[in-house]
Order: C-alpha cells, then structure tokens, then sequence
C-alpha cells in the first residue's frame, strides 16, 4: 500500500468467491485515508475464497482472497493469497498506483444513497460511517485551523485581457496542443511567478523551530470528487508553460474521476490553488492545505460596474480572488503583494512574456 500507509478498509468485494476473473481484474478495493487501492488478480482463474468481509480492517501484506488459477477451476493448484498491499511505495517519497480515494479525488463506490422516500409526513434519518477519506479530510482541516494562524485577504481581478486572449487564440491552442485553453494556466502561471518573488509564501514551518524555504514550485490544485476532495500536484511549475500546465491539469483531474490516481500524484505541494468558481461560488475563505502555508482561492465570473478611464463607468467581468495564509510565517504586506501581484499578471498577461 506504500510507505505511508500500514492499514485499510474493505470498500468492496468485486469478485466473490467462484467467481472466474481475468489477469488484472479487480477483485477487491480497500479504502485508505489518502486513495483506495485495488487489489487485482495476479493471473485469470477462479477466485475459490474471499479472507475478509466488507467494512473489515486489513493490514499490510494481509492475504483478502485465494485464487486457483486456470480457465478451469478442476485440478489447478492454488495461487498463492492475494496479498492487501500488492502495490508499490510512495513519493515524498515514491507511490502505488491506486484508484484515487474520492479524491480534490473515485473508484470506490459512492457514498450511500438516500434512503428511499418513507411515507408523506414521516420524519426520518440514516446514519453511516463515515469513510476513511472524509475522516482524514476532516482531521487536516480541523488541525490547519488549530495550528495555523489562518487569516485572508482579498482582491478582485478584471478578466476582460484573459478572456480576449483565450477568446482569440482557444482554437490554434487547441489544434496545436490538443489541450483546450482555460483560465487556470495563467493563475498557476502567475502563483509560480508570485511565489518566486516572494519566497515567504512558498515555505513551511516544520515543528515550530525551523523555515523550510522551497526553491521549486509544487502547485496542488483542489479537484472535487464524488467520495471528497484530492489535490494531485503539478510537479516544477515554474518550468512548465501554458499547454503543460493545461495538459497535466486535464489529465489529474481525468484521474481524478476516475479514480487512477497514484499516491506520488497527491503528495507534497508547496502552495494550492482552489477554484470554487466551477461550483458557482461568488467569495470564501479557502482553508491551508497543511503542512503548506498558502492557498489561493478562485471564484466565479461576474460582470459587474466599475469605474473606467476618465472616471467613466463600465461594465466588465470581474472575479474575486482570495490568498488565506498562515500569519506565524506570512505577514500582511507579504500576503497582499502576493495577491497583488497575481492580479497584475492575470489582468496584463503579456507581463508573463515579458517577464516583468
């Protein structure tokens, strides 16, 4: 199951015992606090014994299932137990492939459903466990509140120079890169060009003594799933360019869905992005992803009235954006000239060619 994790929980049988399966098939998934796992048939056969019951705990190198190899089952020895944690180790150090645990996140199945419509008038209430992953959600959340001193400042960003850009260039982009252009590039893009100039943001404290500062640019980006939230990372965005950084954030997030991400693709980071814009969200305060100090939050698309050349009003489409950050580490001017200098990158795009 990889370095980082020693336990798991049974998600699903998907093949009980007489089952006949193919090599790769998914026999069982286990869900852990960061992905659910699959356990796959080594080779085809017949699966003759199923060790474990769902919601059961099982542990590294646990045998789940006994398989009987063959396309008949009579007369075949039996193979070996497949083993719970068959998959390799993790990144921060290196990691298993593994359905993504909403995850930011699913291959697992989906939370339970409602219960069904009781009669008119009646006043009735589930309750379900709550899974693995949205308990290690909950218990980071909560500790990045306890921990940090958490506190966010706010701006807004005129859009109309993106969106003339994305608007003029979006097909020739995609015809040549095979990625649609979005407006999420040019915020990663102009957050890697804002964390190197200012390097406070783009540091951890690590136990209260010491400042890790970070001379590379890790940006998570926060995808929604059915099961929760993941953050895969996009790994040295600052040598990344726009179709790079299109491409990865297409295909994390594919995975995402999915469920194929490994654990290497969730770990680390050393600031987020969080784009509650998609959700229709206007404003809010994103919460650190710990042990970062640092998240930028991203809204919805608005037109609304401002004041134009010559004290002229105008209308343009205007979103807020929002940087929560950890005081014990950032101070106020540190986190405004962040935030202001994302600003003035994304309403002059040309400034990340001239690199001003």
């Amino acid at each position: 199951m990889g370095d980082s994790i020693t336990e798991g929980s049974i998600a699903s049988i998907d093949k009980p015992a007489g089952s006949q399966v193919a090599a790769d098939d998914i026999i069982a998934q286990i869900e852990t606090d960061k992905v659910t796992i699959d356990v796959r048939a080594p080779e085809s056969g017949t699966v003759t014994e199923i060790m474990v019951e769902e919601g059961d705990t099982v542990t590294v190198g646990q045998h789940v299932a006994t398989l009987e190899p063959g396309d008949a089952p009579a007369g075949a020895a039996a193979a070996p137990a497949t083993p719970a944690a068959s998959a390799p180790s993790t990144p921060a150090p290196a990691a298993p492939k593994a359905a993504a645990a909403p995850a930011p996140t699913s291959a697992a199945p989906a939370a339970p459903a409602a219960p069904a419509a009781a009669d008119a008038g009646a006043r009735t209430e589930t309750r379900v466990p709550m899974t693995r992953l949205r308990k290690r959600i909950a218990e980071r959340l909560k500790a990045s509140q306890n921990t940090n001193a958490l506190l966010t400042t706010y701006n807004e960003v005129d859009m109309s120079n993106l969106m003339d850009l994305r608007n003029q260039f979006k097909d020739a982009f995609l015809e040549k890169h095979g990625a649609k252009l979005g407006f999420m590039s040019a915020f990663v893009k102009a957050s890697a060009t804002a964390l190197k100039d200012i390097p406070s943001v783009n540091a951890t404290i690590v136990d209260n003594e010491e400042t890790v500062y970070y001379d590379y640019v890790d940006i998570s980006v926060a995808v929604g799933t059915p099961k929760g939230l993941v953050t895969p990372v996009l790994r040295d965005v600052q040598t990344m360019n726009f179709a790079d950084i299109e491409k990865e954030i297409a295909s994390l997030g594919k995975q995402a869905r999915d469920g194929t991400l490994a654990i290497d693709q969730l770990a680390g980071g050393t600031f987020t992005i969080s784009n509650g814009g998609v959700y229709g969200s206007l404003l809010s305060s994103p919460i650190v992803n710990p042990p970062q100090s640092a998240i930028l939050g991203m809204h919805g698309i608005q037109k609304r009235p401002v004041v134009g050349p010559n004290d002229s009003i105008v209308v343009r489409p205007m979103m807020y954006i929002a940087l929560t950050y950890d005081h014990r580490l950032i101070d106020g001017r540190e986190a405004v000239t962040f935030l202001r200098r994302i600003k003035d990158i994304v309403e002059n795009p040309v400034r990340l060619v001239l690199d001003l």
